[in-house]
């Protein structure tokens, strides 16, 4: 099992940043591909990021390229998304989720463990 916890959050004005964090335990981190999901009020859960279990090779959603980066520190168990140049439209729950099956998963149904959410919140 792997255990997944979102943080950083939060309430930010259109055209700021925001960093979010995911923090994982429970099974070796560096043998899953740590992806990045966020699911708008009455909108399907859509993917936002990917990232290699090494971290050399990334993949984003067209509407994350350019404005958001995806990284992980393998040493630290963590995972980040940061945010910049934040539209109202990005406003949805963001989640982290974990994949050892697939490399660069850009379908929820190619990950196996989540966490439980962090609210993103982009006013204008």
């Amino acid at each position: 099992q792997v255990q997944l916890v979102e943080s950083g959050g939060g309430l930010v004005q259109a055209g700021g940043s925001l960093r979010v964090s995911c923090a994982a335990s429970g099974r070796t981190f560096s043998n899953y591909a740590m992806g990045w999901f966020r699911q708008a009020p009455g909108k399907e859960r859509e993917f936002v990021a990917v990232i290699s279990r090494d971290g050399r090779d990334t993949a984003y959603a067209d509407s994350a390229k350019g404005r958001f980066t995806i990284s992980r520190d393998n040493s630290k168990n963590t995972a980040t998304l940061q945010m910049n140049s934040l539209k109202p439209e990005d406003t949805a729950v963001y989640y982290c989720a974990a994949t050892a099956r697939y490399s660069l998963g850009t379908w929820s149904r190619h990950y196996d463990y989540w966490g439980q959410g962090t609210q993103v919140t982009v006013f204008s």
